[in-house]
C-alpha cells in the first residue's frame, strides 16, 4: 500500500481506530490499514474498502464479513466504517462499548472490543481525559 493511501486512511479516520475508537496515539501497538472486505472474499485495496484499525480489533476481524448476534441468534453483518454510521450502531456505557444493533453486537463480539484487560485500559485512558 502506498504511503498516499495510507495517510488518507490514517486522516479520515482522524487517527482512531473505526471499530473501538482507541487513539492511535494512545495505542501501545501500530495501528493497520484493515480490509473491511478481505482480500479473500474479493475485497480490493482501494480506500472504499479500506478502514483504520488498532492492531486489537484487526487481529479479531480477520477475514471475517458477519457473526451471530448474541440477543436474537441470527447472522448478522459487521460494521462497514464505509457505508455505516457508528452511532447507529453503538454507545458508549463509561469504558464498555454497547452495541445498539444486530451489526452492533456482532462486531463487538467478533473483535472482542470489550474483553476485560481492554476495558480496564479503556477505563484507566478515561480517568485521564482520552475520550472515546
Amino acid at each position: 500500500m502506498n504511503h498516499r493511501l495510507r495517510r488518507l486512511i490514517r486522516e479520515r479516520a482522524n487517527f482512531r481506530c473505526e471499530y473501538c475508537h482507541l487513539p492511535e496515539e494512545v495505542a501501545e501497538l501500530r495501528f493497520q490499514a484493515d480490509h473491511i472486505v478481505a482480500e479473500k472474499h474479493g475485497g480490493v485495496s482501494l480506500a472504499e474498502n479500506l478502514c483504520w484499525a488498532c492492531f486489537r480489533c484487526n487481529s479479531h476481524k480477520g477475514p471475517n464479513l458477519a457473526g451471530l448476534d448474541v440477543k436474537t441468534g441470527q447472522m448478522a453483518r459487521l460494521f462497514n466504517p464505509r457505508t455505516d454510521t457508528w452511532k447507529e450502531h453503538f454507545i458508549w456505557s463509561g469504558p464498555k462499548l454497547i452495541g445498539r444493533t444486530p451489526v452492533g453486537r456482532v462486531t463487538i463480539n467478533v473483535l472482542s472490543i470489550n474483553r476485560m484487560e481492554t476495558v480496564l485500559v479503556r477505563r484507566s485512558l478515561l480517568a485521564e481525559g482520552v475520550r472515546f
